[in-house]
Order: C-alpha cells, then sequence, then structure tokens
C-alpha cells in the first residue's frame, strides 16, 4: 500500500508513520519546510509543503492508496487564530478535494474528541450525544468542529471518508510537548503545586495509531469514531503519576476562579506582551470545567479497539520526557 501522511512529525502522526512503515507500507509524509524531519521512518518519501497551501503538493497524491491526515494546529492559543482555521478547515477541505481528484480510495480524517458534547457533571459522551458548534470553546475546538464537518460533508458526497476521534493520546515522542504532554513534564519538573477540579479520557497513543491504520482498511465511511482508554480525573493522573515516579501528588485543590485569573495574566504578560505561549490559558480553564469523559464502545466492537489501564503509557510519556532533557529524573526510574 501507498499511503500518504500527513503530522508524521507531530506527536500522535509519528506513531502512525513508525506502525505503517513497520507494517511494509510504502510512505509519503508532508513535512513544513521547517520541520524536524529526523525521526520519520528510514525509505519514506518526505514531500516538502504546507497545510495552508495543499495545491503545491497535490501531485504527489497521485498513486497513493490511503490518505490518513492527521496535521493539525494544535494550540490552545495563538496570536493569529485565523491561522488556525485556514490549516485546520480550509486546509483539510482543499486536500479533501485534492484526494479525491488524484483517485486516492481511502481517507482516514484524525478530529479530535473535543468536537464531542461533554457536560460540566461529568456524563460519558459518545458519538450520538447532542452537540453544536455553539458547545466549542475557542478557536482550536471551533476550527476541528468545522473540519469534521467539511469531512463528514464529503463523506456524503461519496468520498470514502471516517473520522478518527482521539481522546487524550499519552506516551512517548511527544516532543513539542502537547498540553497534555506538559501535564507530564509540569509534575516531573515539580511545577504542579495545586490541581483543579476537571477530568479527562487518556488513551495510549500507539493504539490511537494502530486504528488508524484499522479504519482505513475497515472503518465504515461517513462515521466518527471515539478513541478512547481511562475515564479519569486530573488529581488521579497526577496520583498515577506520583505511583510511577515517586514524587508527591498536590493536596491543594486550587478553584476554577484563580486558575481562570491565573490564565487571564499569563495571557496577557506572557502571550500579549513577550509573544510567548502561555503556560496557561483562559480558553483551557474554560474547557477544564467540564469533565470530557468518552465512551469508546463504537471503535470497541466495530474497530477492535483494545481498551486498558494507560500506566504503561503514563510511564512511557515520563520515561521518554525524562531521556530527551525535558525534566530530571524522578526518585524512581522511569526508563
Amino acid at each position: 500500500m501507498r499511503l500518504f501522511l500527513t503530522g508524521a512529525t507531530g506527536f500522535v502522526g509519528a506513531h502512525v508513520a513508525r506502525l505503517a512503515a513497520a507494517q511494509g507500507a510504502e510512505l509519503r509524509l508532508l513535512a513544513r519546510a521547517s520541520s524536524n524531519t529526523s525521526r520519520l521512518p528510514k525509505g519514506a518519501e518526505v514531500v516538502v509543503g504546507d497545510l495552508r497551501a495543499p495545491e503545491e503538493f497535490a501531485k504527489a497524491l497521485e498513486g497513493c492508496d490511503g490518505l490518513i491526515h492527521v496535521a493539525a494546529d494544535y494550540r490552545l492559543w495563538a496570536p493569529d487564530a485565523a491561522e488556525m482555521y485556514k490549516t485546520n478547515v480550509e486546509g483539510t477541505r482543499r486536500l479533501l478535494l485534492l484526494a479525491r481528484q488524484a483517485g486516492v480510495r481511502r481517507v482516514v480524517y484524525t478530529s479530535s474528541v473535543a468536537t464531542m458534547g461533554f457536560k460540566t457533571d461529568g456524563t460519558v459522551v459518545d458519538e450520538e450525544s447532542p452537540v453544536s458548534e455553539a458547545d466549542m470553546i475557542g478557536h482550536y475546538k471551533r476550527s476541528k468542529w468545522m473540519a469534521e464537518q467539511v469531512a463528514l460533508e464529503a463523506a456524503r458526497a461519496g468520498q470514502e471518508v471516517m473520522v478518527l476521534n482521539p481522546t487524550t493520546p499519552i506516551g512517548s515522542l511527544d516532543a513539542k510537548p502537547t498540553p497534555t504532554g506538559r501535564i507530564v513534564v509540569d509534575f516531573l519538573n515539580r511545577k504542579f503545586p495545586a490541581y483543579v477540579d476537571t477530568g479527562l479520557n487518556l488513551v495510549d497513543v500507539d493504539e490511537v495509531a494502530r486504528m488508524h491504520l484499522v479504519a482505513l482498511e475497515r472503518g465504515r465511511v461517513g462515521e466518527r469514531y471515539i478513541l478512547g482508554g481511562e475515564n479519569l480525573t486530573l488529581k488521579q493522573i497526577l496520583d498515577r503519576l506520583a505511583e510511577i515516579t515517586g514524587l508527591k501528588s498536590p493536596t491543594m485543590k486550587a478553584p476554577h476562579a484563580l486558575a481562570m485569573a491565573f490564565a487571564f495574566f499569563d495571557e496577557m504578560v506572557t502571550g500579549r506582551l513577550r509573544g510567548k505561549e502561555p503556560r496557561a490559558t483562559v480558553e483551557a480553564v474554560k474547557m477544564g470545567k467540564k469533565k470530557m469523559f468518552a465512551s469508546p464502545a463504537k471503535a470497541e466492537r466495530e474497530l477492535g479497539l483494545r481498551v486498558g489501564s494507560v500506566e504503561g503509557a503514563l510511564r512511557a510519556a515520563c520515561g521518554w520526557f525524562v531521556a530527551n532533557g525535558y525534566a530530571p529524573a524522578p526518585p524512581k526510574a522511569v526508563g
């Protein structure tokens, strides 16, 4: 199989690329000119391009059997939100059109569990839970919601497109790191004095990668699949990290109002005045009021998703961050 993959220099995409290469796929990997390509699988063809101008690499789609579109502008703060929509929404729309014109048979679009209809009471949601664009908090969620609608519209028009909605992947190779990876890095660096009352569904990134290749083969056209693992409160996640590392888990719970005040200050000083990405954002705090608990039962039934403990993935994340200099070694060995 000849596979075109976007996002291979990112967290989830790197795992998809490595697994696809191990399974013998012929890979064409999209990367921006500024991206670090040193971790890409050997033998893969690197296509230099930008999702804001997919026409420039359109010929690379020719002869491909499948497209896995993982790449996205994943930030909870951006000085110019318009760039996020250009990449996530319009880039996806044009890429799907070009794939159709090139005769690419099957397409997997990687969306996000952020497009689901979460509640503040911790209700476990699934693909059928009512949701609308009005439920999307912030530009990242809204742009992913809009891009997902583009993918579903393409499926309704006859293109073989299916949508995957990973929850919160965790594991190795999180080089940026993602906002979730930052939780682990901050914990390892003893920068987690308190926690807020929120919750996430964590999933092993290796299983997320496997599901991309399975979905390409047998996912149902026009369907969404939540790829999830364990529903955990933030406190439970920090307690798991404490058990793994030997570091102390915070015991003080910070009210959302205090977290919001800190995020507002951090955005103003770090973001607006210094031009750097803040550690805390107003959007993230608003999102945190909803426990993002989700059910992956549909993916279990139809794709064979393996749902289990994420302790191994948390340990892998800790080990990778320590080994690559993001944090000092904790009291317990994690590598």
